[in-house]
């Protein structure tokens, strides 16, 4: 099992019992202890755990906001399906905002040669996708814009700057990432100017479309975005469960299910 295969599933174990012991895992994963200490460690680094003596728990901490880094080894299979559908709701022609997150990058991967568009994103990941020259050389690519402003550790772009260059946009659809989803919290972040900058996103869009895998639905942030009733859309991945749409589909008019490649 490669190594972030191996961290994948820990941080599932951790996503779903809170904590875990070096040594059960050693066992699950049928690795050695020393090899999940690594495990741990690299973990850790990226802030996506907190280890403590034998094991190690999970960062879930609403102001506590993960490192792209470590957001993107997880459900990577479950962002791609996700990016597969979302992409599919972006006509030819459209200015399109799309906020930073590990899932909007995958839809923006699939945007990159469409030269009818116009995506302003606060995002420099995005960013980079859609316009790094050293890719292999396009027929087309879309017209990007970057808003500015300051950096968080998820790669967004916030702040006074980042509000005022999206204030002089109007745009055909928003795609938002989110750090949680709820029902009651509606669509939230860690980081206070994030929101911030989220909304801004939300608010210059004609329809929103809302991008989240399965283990973000009941996740609460500690800073809120919109109300779950703003969004248009939701693009989710099969992994959730028949409770959570039904509850879902009384608050967002068009929930939409990606099948997962498995």
């Amino acid at each position: 099992m490669l190594p972030a295969e191996r961290r994948r599933r820990i941080l599932e174990v951790l996503d779903r019992e809170g904590t875990a012991r070096v040594t059960d895992l050693a066992d699950e994963l049928n690795v050695s202890e020393m090899t999940v200490r690594r495990d741990l460690e690299a973990l850790q680094d990226d802030e996506a755990l907190h280890k403590v003596h034998g094991g190690a728990v999970a960062r879930h901490s609403r102001g506590e906001e993960p490192r792209s880094a470590a957001k993107a080894t997880r459900e990577t299979a479950e962002k791609r399906a996700i990016g597969a559908c979302a992409a599919h709701l972006v006509d030819d022609g459209m200015t399109v905002a799309i906020s930073a997150g590990t899932t909007t990058l995958e839809v923006a991967r699939l945007l990159r040669d469409r030269d009818s568009l116009t995506v302003v994103t606060n995002s420099i990941a995005i960013f980079s996708e859609l316009t790094d020259p050293d890719a292999t050389v396009r027929r087309s690519r879309p017209t990007v814009v970057l808003t500015g402003g300051t950096r968080t550790p998820s790669d967004a772009l916030v702040g006074p700057v980042a509000d005022a260059a999206l204030a002089s946009f109007r745009v055909d659809l928003t795609l938002l990432g989110v750090h949680g989803l709820d029902i009651d919290a509606g669509l939230t972040t860690p980081n206070m100017a994030e929101a911030a900058t989220n909304r801004r996103l939300v608010e210059i869009g004609r329809t929103l479309v809302v991008v989240a895998d399965h283990t973000k639905v009941g996740e609460v942030g500690a800073h809120v975005i919109v109300g779950l009733d703003r969004a248009d859309t939701l693009v989710v991945d099969d992994g959730l469960s028949d409770t959570a749409r039904i509850v879902l589909d009384r608050h967002i008019r068009d929930v939409r299910i990606a099948p997962v490649a498995r």
